[in-house]
């Protein structure tokens, strides 16, 4: 089950996986590196919350980042990406479903001090964003849910939160994913297997 307080992250995992509270944990492997990001987010004068599994960071109501780890390292990723400038060529995209490169990947605590200014001018810019009620432009090109999906997501509202709040490239992934099998029986045990990815805010080809 995925953790609600917001300290048993740092402390715990996320809890999605069986390395929960282990020291195998990614989180707890990385627990200075994202110490140090908790840090500069909340000097930011960011607000902090639990979503997805994840210390979520927000400003005037508004997602702005959400940090995390994976055995490789540690990511801040920004919410609405398609409108930062990335003067520093930092930004990269966490996998091939990805409309925008929006993630700071690090490779520990002492990346994090050293890219320290530039997260706080990105996490400054993407507030002045949310204060000023900017957006990115909206796809125009719809994208149309497979029945299957639509009927899991009306019973699970988690899920269809999680699910909303992908990029419009991550929820084509699971669309394209879904209308790949035929079979009913197929198309339910593919939206199964990758509800804790949706949950996790992946795309279905992202690690």
């Amino acid at each position: 089950m995925m953790i609600t307080r917001i300290e048993d992250y740092f402390e715990k995992g996320c809890g999605r996986c069986a390395r929960f509270d282990t020291d195998d944990c990614s989180a707890r492997i990385w627990q200075q590196g994202l110490r140090a990001l908790r840090d500069l987010c909340r000097a930011a004068g960011l607000e902090e919350a639990v979503k997805w599994g994840h210390p979520c960071y927000m400003h005037n109501g508004r997602n702005i980042a959400l940090i995390g780890a994976i055995r490789a390292g540690i990511g801040l990723s920004f919410f609405n990406a398609a409108l930062m400038r990335d003067p520093e060529n930092v930004l990269r995209k966490q996998g091939p479903s990805t409309r925008n490169p929006d993630m700071i990947k690090f490779s520990g605590a002492d990346e994090v001090a050293r890219l320290a200014p530039v997260v706080r001018a990105y996490l400054s810019e993407a507030i002045r964003y949310a204060e000023a009620g900017i957006k990115p432009a909206k796809d125009t090109s719809e994208l149309e849910l497979p029945d299957e999906l639509v009927t899991v997501l009306d019973d699970d509202p988690a899920l269809a939160e999680a699910f909303a709040a992908l990029t419009p490239g991550r929820q084509k992934s699971y669309v394209l994913m879904v209308n790949g099998a035929k079979a009913l029986e197929t198309k339910l045990s593919r939206i199964a297997k990758a509800r804790d990815k949706i949950l996790a805010g992946k795309g279905a080809h992202d690690r």
